[in-house]
Protein backbone atom coordinates (compact mmCIF):
# COMPACT_ATOMS: atom_id res chain seq x y z
CA UNK A 1 0.00 0.00 0.00
CA UNK A 2 0.99 3.50 -0.58
CA UNK A 3 2.71 5.17 2.33
CA UNK A 4 2.69 8.88 1.84
CA UNK A 5 4.77 9.76 4.63
CA UNK A 6 8.01 8.44 3.26
CA UNK A 7 7.10 8.75 -0.44
CA UNK A 8 7.01 12.16 0.41
CA UNK A 9 9.74 13.18 2.01
CA UNK A 10 11.81 10.73 -0.48
CA UNK A 11 10.18 12.82 -3.48
CA UNK A 12 10.36 16.32 -2.11
CA UNK A 13 13.89 15.36 -1.37
CA UNK A 14 14.27 14.28 -5.18
CA UNK A 15 12.71 17.20 -6.30
CA UNK A 16 14.45 19.96 -3.88
CA UNK A 17 17.97 18.40 -5.16
CA UNK A 18 16.92 18.29 -9.36
CA UNK A 19 16.33 22.10 -8.46
CA UNK A 20 19.20 22.80 -6.86
CA UNK A 21 21.55 21.18 -9.51
CA UNK A 22 19.48 22.66 -12.41
CA UNK A 23 19.65 26.44 -10.65
CA UNK A 24 23.21 25.96 -10.41
CA UNK A 25 23.60 24.98 -13.80
CA UNK A 26 21.76 27.75 -15.25
CA UNK A 27 23.20 30.25 -12.99
CA UNK A 28 26.76 29.17 -14.43
CA UNK A 29 25.58 28.56 -17.72
CA UNK A 30 23.90 31.84 -17.98
CA UNK A 31 25.61 34.31 -16.04
CA UNK A 32 29.20 32.74 -15.80
CA UNK A 33 29.58 31.35 -19.71
CA UNK A 34 33.42 31.94 -18.82
CA UNK A 35 33.15 29.32 -15.91
CA UNK A 36 30.92 27.17 -18.15
CA UNK A 37 33.69 26.84 -20.57
CA UNK A 38 36.74 26.78 -18.69
CA UNK A 39 35.45 23.31 -16.55
CA UNK A 40 33.88 21.38 -19.09
CA UNK A 41 35.93 22.15 -21.90
CA UNK A 42 39.12 24.48 -20.55
CA UNK A 43 39.06 26.94 -23.30
CA UNK A 44 38.29 30.14 -23.35
CA UNK A 45 34.97 30.90 -24.10
CA UNK A 46 34.26 32.18 -27.46
CA UNK A 47 30.40 31.62 -28.59
CA UNK A 48 28.44 34.15 -30.90
CA UNK A 49 24.74 32.35 -30.95
CA UNK A 50 24.31 31.93 -27.73
CA UNK A 51 23.44 28.66 -27.38
CA UNK A 52 24.86 27.88 -24.43
CA UNK A 53 22.60 30.64 -22.69
CA UNK A 54 20.27 29.03 -24.94
CA UNK A 55 20.01 25.73 -23.20
CA UNK A 56 20.80 27.62 -19.75
CA UNK A 57 17.06 28.95 -20.47
CA UNK A 58 16.05 25.29 -20.38
CA UNK A 59 17.79 24.47 -17.35
CA UNK A 60 15.80 27.95 -15.94
CA UNK A 61 12.58 26.25 -17.10
CA UNK A 62 13.72 22.59 -15.52
CA UNK A 63 13.75 24.35 -12.33
CA UNK A 64 10.31 26.55 -12.04
CA UNK A 65 8.68 23.85 -13.46
CA UNK A 66 10.07 21.24 -10.76
CA UNK A 67 9.49 23.87 -7.89
CA UNK A 68 5.80 23.83 -8.75
CA UNK A 69 5.57 20.61 -9.06
CA UNK A 70 7.03 20.36 -5.11
CA UNK A 71 4.48 22.38 -4.00
CA UNK A 72 1.60 20.77 -6.03
CA UNK A 73 2.16 17.42 -6.07
CA UNK A 74 0.72 15.84 -3.31
CA UNK A 75 -2.81 17.45 -4.53
CA UNK A 76 -2.18 16.57 -8.21
CA UNK A 77 0.36 13.32 -9.40
CA UNK A 78 0.08 14.91 -12.55
CA UNK A 79 2.93 16.84 -11.63
CA UNK A 80 5.16 14.20 -10.69
CA UNK A 81 4.35 12.75 -14.22
CA UNK A 82 5.54 16.11 -15.86
CA UNK A 83 8.64 16.38 -13.96
CA UNK A 84 9.11 12.94 -15.45
CA UNK A 85 8.41 14.30 -19.15
CA UNK A 86 11.47 16.69 -18.53
CA UNK A 87 14.38 14.74 -17.13
CA UNK A 88 13.31 11.90 -20.36
CA UNK A 89 13.54 14.91 -22.54
CA UNK A 90 17.38 14.86 -21.41
CA UNK A 91 18.40 11.68 -22.14
CA UNK A 92 20.26 12.03 -25.11
CA UNK A 93 21.67 16.00 -24.85
CA UNK A 94 24.11 14.99 -22.99
CA UNK A 95 25.96 12.01 -24.66
CA UNK A 96 25.00 14.35 -28.20
CA UNK A 97 27.29 16.92 -26.50
CA UNK A 98 30.01 14.77 -25.66
CA UNK A 99 29.77 13.38 -29.34
CA UNK A 100 29.96 16.50 -30.86
CA UNK A 101 32.41 18.64 -28.97
CA UNK A 102 35.80 19.49 -30.02
CA UNK A 103 37.28 19.69 -25.97
CA UNK A 104 35.85 18.30 -22.60
CA UNK A 105 37.68 18.46 -19.55
CA UNK A 106 37.32 15.08 -17.74
CA UNK A 107 34.90 16.60 -15.19
CA UNK A 108 32.79 16.72 -18.33
CA UNK A 109 33.01 13.21 -19.34
CA UNK A 110 32.25 12.22 -15.77
CA UNK A 111 29.33 14.86 -15.25
CA UNK A 112 27.92 14.10 -19.23
CA UNK A 113 28.36 10.49 -18.69
CA UNK A 114 26.33 9.90 -15.70
CA UNK A 115 23.60 12.58 -16.79
CA UNK A 116 21.57 10.54 -18.66
CA UNK A 117 21.04 7.52 -17.19
CA UNK A 118 20.35 9.27 -14.02
CA UNK A 119 17.59 11.53 -15.86
CA UNK A 120 15.99 7.86 -17.14
CA UNK A 121 16.01 6.62 -13.04
CA UNK A 122 14.65 9.50 -12.16
CA UNK A 123 11.97 9.91 -14.82
CA UNK A 124 11.35 6.44 -14.51
CA UNK A 125 10.77 7.17 -10.70
CA UNK A 126 8.62 9.96 -11.08
CA UNK A 127 6.40 8.45 -13.83
CA UNK A 128 5.69 5.37 -11.34
CA UNK A 129 4.84 7.80 -8.43
CA UNK A 130 2.97 9.76 -10.50
CA UNK A 131 0.58 6.27 -11.41
CA UNK A 132 0.90 4.51 -8.00
CA UNK A 133 -2.12 3.75 -6.33
CA UNK A 134 -2.87 6.91 -3.98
Amino acid sequence: MYNLPSHAKKTDAILISLIVLDVVIFTVAFFFPDLWTKIFHGEVYVESYGLLRRTASLWAAFALFQTIALFKWKKNYIWLALVAGLRFSEIFSDWVYLGFCQSATLFAWLALSISPPANIIFGLYFFKKSHDDK
